[in-house]
Order: structure tokens, then sequence, then C-alpha cells
């Protein structure tokens, strides 16, 4: 690194972050498919989770940057069997452009390898692989409930239902099964070359080619980021394969190596890349909820370095020992995270219920209290809720409580769910 390396405030660095994730852009009147794909482009992955109390999670990026929008619009791009994306495991298990898959076949080739030892799942489960691989080919796409009803009717020793799923799984690591396609939320699983075109298929990437790609995508997804955060992007497990990507695309002109100030723990500028094509807004206005899942935190030292975040989920800690709440969603108010919410959707009632609401220490509460309603209330007309509750837990519950009721927003209390 030169003399000439360019330095950066951690504030700059915040706006060219949420600014390279879309949060400078306008939200649009009325979000079209056309709206999703140009997120999509920005964002290259789109996790997935199945927790849905209050929407699930690859709903909420889009909602984050757009607004309100028909979660069908969505359904028909990604859970339905299209040419656009497919599912991968693209970080965790995560929707990307279905022409990605050819980058994925260092990843397949290592599945691959590792079901080829003696002593591995796949090699024991030969019978039940070869079975399903051969209904898949026979039957096109199927869910597992599907296998599960054209099942050999003698089942001999070598059957297993919880086998047969589990080889479907082991199959789509391979790259042999892809997902065509969701019913419900349930998967449907055919043979890749069902799924994934011919061209894309027949033209695998070789892997420092791919992974060159995928850095470059990664750091024109964050803007500015350091050599841990362009590996956890894509979930490389070769931190020296993502460093030499990084040396190739600043020969090549397209990261820039800088120094930003405050992101190392020892109050000293950390060495960083930002892409050429990052844009460093004057300021970000924009308010949003976002997921765990969100590529804003969902890399937690990064949340914490560049947000002064510390963030973890507490879906698995016992409901009495949880400090903010089952499902907290981080939220956003210009270029800081103010506060966490744990949001629960009561359909039944029709209630967007606030089950604890607290600060963070960058939070300005006056100021941020009522943007912070603003979008719990734009949050229960997305959902289809006619009325808001908040609690009592948490250190920013009244203060948002009287934002609502300052807005006229038809608001309850409730007690918090530990009560």
């Amino acid at each position: 690194m030169t003399s000439t390396t360019t330095s950066l405030s951690a504030g700059e660095a915040r706006r060219i972050t949420l600014a390279a994730q879309g949060f400078s852009r306008r939200m649009p009147d009325a979000v079209a498919s056309r709206h999703l794909h140009r997120a999509m482009d920005r964002l290259g992955v789109l996790q997935i989770d199945s927790v849905n109390v209050f929407a699930r999670s690859h709903y909420m990026p889009m909602f984050s940057r757009l607004g309100a929008y028909d979660t069908s619009l969505l359904d028909r791009s990604f859970l339905s069997r299209t040419t656009h994306y497919v599912e991968y495991l693209a970080h965790e298990a995560a929707f990307m452009p279905v022409e990605d898959w050819a980058l994925w076949d260092f990843r397949m080739r290592a599945w691959r390898d590792r079901a080829s030892r003696p002593d591995s799942w796949m090699h024991a489960n030969a019978r039940t692989l070869d079975w399903v691989r051969a209904e898949l080919r026979d039957r096109g796409p199927l869910r597992p409930a599907d296998l599960r009803d054209d099942a050999p009717r003698e089942r001999g020793p070598w059957w297993d239902w919880d086998a047969a799923k589990s080889a479907l799984e082991h199959l789509w690591r391979c790259g042999e099964v892809a997902i065509a396609g969701r019913i419900g939320f349930e998967r449907r699983y055919g043979l890749a070359e069902q799924i994934v075109p011919a061209d894309v298929l027949a033209a695998p990437v070789a892997e420092q080619d791919a992974v060159r790609e995928l850095v470059r995508r990664a750091a024109r997804s964050y803007g500015v980021s350091t050599v841990a955060d362009l590996n956890d992007y894509y979930r490389f497990r070769d931190q020296s394969a993502v460093r030499a990507a990084v040396a190739d695309l600043v020969d090549a002109g397209e990261l820039e190596p800088v120094t930003v100030r405050g992101w190392d723990r020892g109050g000293r500028a950390a060495s960083a890349w930002r892409h050429r094509d990052a844009a460093l807004p004057r300021r970000i206005d924009r308010a949003a909820l976002l997921t765990p899942f969100d590529p804003v935190v969902w890399f937690r030292d990064r949340a914490l370095r560049v947000f002064d975040f510390d963030y973890r989920i507490e879906i698995y800690v016992p409901a009495h020992k949880r400090r903010y709440g089952y499902y907290s969603l981080p939220v956003l108010v210009g270029d800081r995270i103010v506060a966490r919410t744990d949001l629960k959707a009561d359909r039944a009632a029709s209630v967007l219920r606030v089950q604890s609401a607290w600060w963070e220490p960058q939070a300005r509460p006056e100021a941020d209290a009522p943007r912070i309603a603003e979008e719990l209330v734009r949050a229960a007309a997305w959902q289809g809720l006619e009325r808001i509750s908040v609690s009592g837990w948490g250190d920013a519950t009244d203060a948002v409580a009287r934002a609502l009721h300052g807005g006229e927003a038809p608001l309850d209390r409730h007690a918090h769910p530990r009560e």
C-alpha cells in the first residue's frame, strides 16, 4: 500500500456502503418486477430463512429498499419455476441469478469430492441416491412428499424416508440437483439439467476465475470492505484466494486501496478496498427495518465495525434469558443503526405487535422515534395489519408509542412477552 492511499472516515464508509446497497435511491411510487431485479443486481444474493414471525427474511430486503410491495411479485420471480433465479449455497441457502450456477462449480466439486470418500454419507446410501435420481429423471421436479408417496412398496433394509430427503439435499449441494421453485415454502427438486440452462451447465467457471468474479461482485455490493468482509459475502473458506483476487482487481483498476479511520479496534485506520463504482453521497436520508440476514448486517463483525452495532439473534436463547427478543430487527435511520425491535405479525387479530424496542448508543431518540413510527406504520400496512400494539419491554417503547399516537396510528399497548 502506497502513500497515495485514500483515507475515509467511518461516516464516509457507512454512506458508501448504504449507497452501494441501494439506500441512497428514491423509493418507487409503485414497485414493479424490474425494481426487484435491479435490487438483486446490487445484492447479488437473497438469503432464505424459514422464520415467519413478522415476514420471511427473503421478502425483507426488498421492503427495506423499495418500500411496501406485493410479495406475489417476488414469488413469481424467485419461488416459482422461472428462468431468472435459482437456489444455492451462495452465502447460506440463497436465491441467486440462474446464470451464476456456473460460478459455483468449484463449491459443487468440493461437495462431490467429499461424497466420493468411502466413509461418506453418500457412499453409504448409494442405493437411495440412485433411486432418487431415477425418480427425478422419470417424473421431473418433485417435492419430498412426492417421493414419499411413490416410495418402494417393499421397503427393504435399504429404504429410509429420512435418507431419501437427505439424498435430495446432498445431490443439491453436489450440483446434480437444483431447486425448481417452491410450493408454499416447500422446495421442488429436479435434476440440474431439467432446471439450469444447458449453456450454463456446459460452461463451468474455473475456481480462480470464479473467486475473482465473486470477490468483484462482493466489493461492488459493499462499496468499501476489508478482506474479511469480502471473504464472508459468499462464504469462502480460503481467505488467501480472496487476497489473490483482491490483488488482481487492484491491478485491473477495479478496486482502490483505502484506509478507514475508526475501523481498527485500536483507534487506528484499517486497510480496506473501495470499488471504482462506489459513490459517496453527502447524506443518507432513509429509515428502514432490516432483516437479520440483510447484507448490511449479516456479517456480525462488519456490523460492529461499520455501525458500532453488536448484534446476535436470540432465537435459540431461552425466553427468560433474551435481552432484546426472539427475532429483533435492526432499525436504520440515516446512516446509523439506531434501535432494534422485535416484531410479530398477529394475523388473527390483524395487529403488528412491537414486542420490544431498544435504543442503540448512537440513537437520537427525539428525532429517531418519529422515523421509526413511520416505518412501523408502513410495515403494518405492507403486511395487511390494521393496528399496532407496543409492549413496555425496552427503553425505546415509550418514545415509539408516543410517536405512533402522535401520528394517529391505531395503537394499543400490551404486556411484553416475558410477563
